[in-house]
């Protein structure tokens, strides 16, 4: 079994009824989005790496036991530039973008001096998030895109920079009951300092309710933190929440500034300048989401990265967090394309499968603590803290499971404790093959999969109102290699993990990377 990651996308604008096979609950009303890579070539050129393709945007509407389809490219600046040049004219992180031979000296200086202090793209290709009422389509770098969530139609570009002093920010936000936006961005030698900065979005405010003001208009910072070298900013890709805490780790992969200025110029990509260090610690901010401060005491752990938080949650003087942590920087290369298409098979003897992580921090450092005690005190965790000199706590995990990435869980219990997380099973490979469900205070999983199918990342929809944590749906979009079937997205049951439905597309789905729901009437 294998499929072709690198082929091009045809997008599919118009809303399609898809073919329904079983009964999708009647209290499942709402749109999924999902978002991804989906053009790797133009013209005479192509992508080196499948992160960097053209985004394509998926749209599942549920009503009244039926679904609707539909996907759009995303009409980013970068789009279009590609498709005007009729080639890749827009560098991304894995692939530099050079002048056409035939153009003239002025328009390669232009594009030189363009990439010595980078212009980012807009190519939003990650994840979907909601700032005030508006949604949009996501990366890493200082732009976002709007888009109309209905018709999926590309809308304004949105520049942070315009706003707060951000070159990256993460593309994983936290929300609040109140619809607050909370996200992390990094500012590169502002001032002669770079440092990590932890931003509000707020809710729609009463005086601006009806008019079209930008959510970033009314940005509020929460937090710096100082980075720990000027020119070596660490890369992130998520971070954890608790009631009164975030959790921000600041690994030893690092983004090296100077390479990257002259990564052009040396005929190397903007990734070949992310760097990790292994004998390194990695070093946990704890920052109180009430003063702003970071926690005087340090926490440490050894050598990681990690790209998702699970979950936090706070329990008698302790944070705990839960992340998916790799032991060294191998996933992004497994996804270069030249990669993925002498490896159809998808067995890779150089992969470094993830790591489902627990750490506890001790929220205040006892003076009284003896040198090498354990300062944690839940009896449902083997993850310890011990107190070293400096007063500096050393952090070890406990691992509850092996092979699992892109968790998500009922996000109604973000900040708190959680039992259940959906998630990808990559105990082979990047690639997954099934999507399971976890227990964590069982440390069991439950399996979904079907023979020749490549499930996304599972989506938990609570049931309104619902009894137990795990009382909703999960939603996979399918792809199907089967000969002479369709892609489909699959409805399981979020207690049992069994399929209660299934809607047949009839159209290509596409992997893709993250998927974002909206509740009908949002």
């Amino acid at each position: 079994m294998s499929t072709d990651f690198s082929k091009n996308a045809e997008e599919r604008p118009e809303c399609i009824k898809a073919d329904v096979k079983g009964n999708i609950p009647s209290w499942l009303q709402g749109t999924l989005l999902r978002n991804g890579p989906g053009i790797f070539s133009v013209g005479d050129t192509s992508y080196d790496h499948w992160f960097d393709g053209m985004a394509i945007m998926h749209s599942f509407n549920f009503k009244d036991g039926e679904v609707h389809h539909r996907s759009r490219f995303l009409r980013s600046d970068t789009y279009k530039a590609n498709m005007a040049a009729n080639r890749i004219v827009v560098s991304e992180m894995g692939t530099m973008a050079y002048p056409d031979p035939s153009k003239n000296f002025i328009v390669k200086a232009i594009t030189f001096l363009n990439h010595t202090v980078p212009d980012f793209t807009d190519n939003g290709a990650s994840n979907f998030m909601k700032y005030g009422n508006d949604y949009y389509a996501t990366s890493e770098t200082n732009y976002i895109r709007k888009i109309d969530p209905v018709t999926l139609e590309t809308q304004e570009k949105v520049d942070y920079m315009k706003y707060l002093p951000v070159n990256l920010a993460s593309s994983h936000p936290h929300y609040d009951k109140q619809g607050n936006a909370y996200n992390i961005g990094t500012s590169i030698a502002e001032k002669g300092k770079t440092k990590y900065i932890l931003f509000k979005v707020p809710a729609v405010a009463e005086k601006d309710k009806g008019k079209n003001v930008p959510a970033l208009k009314n940005v509020e910072v929460i937090c710096t933190v100082p980075c720990r070298t000027l020119l070596t900013p660490c890369y992130y890709h998520s971070f954890g929440m608790t009631d009164n805490y975030f959790i921000f780790i600041e690994q030893p992969f690092k983004l090296d500034i100077v390479k990257m200025a002259t990564a052009y110029m040396r005929g190397v990509n903007w990734a070949s300048c992310l760097k990790f260090c292994p004998e390194e610690n990695t070093l946990i901010h704890l920052i109180d989401r009430k003063t702003g401060k970071v926690v005087e005491t340090k926490y440490y752990t050894g050598a990681m990265i990690v790209y998702h938080h699970v979950n936090a949650f706070e329990d008698d003087g302790h944070v705990i967090f839960d992340v998916i942590a790799y032991k060294d920087n191998s996933l992004y290369d497994m996804f270069y394309l030249s990669k993925l298409k002498e490896n159809p098979g998808f067995h890779d003897d150089t992969y470094s499968k993830p790591s489902y992580k627990r750490f506890v921090l001790p929220i205040h450092s006892d003076k009284g603590v003896a040198i090498g005690e354990d300062m944690v005190k839940l009896k449902y965790t083997t993850a310890s803290a011990v107190k070293e000199k400096d007063g500096k706590l050393m952090c070890q995990s406990e691992v509850l499971w092996e092979g699992f990435e892109l968790p998500k869980m009922n996000y109604d219990l973000n900040g708190k404790r959680h039992r259940f997380v959906y998630g990808s099973c990559v105990e082979e490979s990047a690639l997954s093959k099934q999507v399971g469900k976890l227990d964590t205070e069982t440390k069991e999983m439950v399996y979904w999969n079907e023979d020749n199918c490549w499930p996304s990342e599972p989506v938990f929809i609570p049931r309104p109102n619902g009894e137990s944590e795990d009382d909703g749906v999960v939603l996979v979009s399918v792809i199907n290699s089967n000969p002479g079937q369709s892609d489909f997205m699959v409805i399981l049951d979020g207690r049992t993990f069994k399929e209660v439905a299934r809607a047949y597309v009839n159209t290509e789905l596409h992997k893709d990377m993250h998927g974002f729901f909206i509740p009908q009437g949002n």
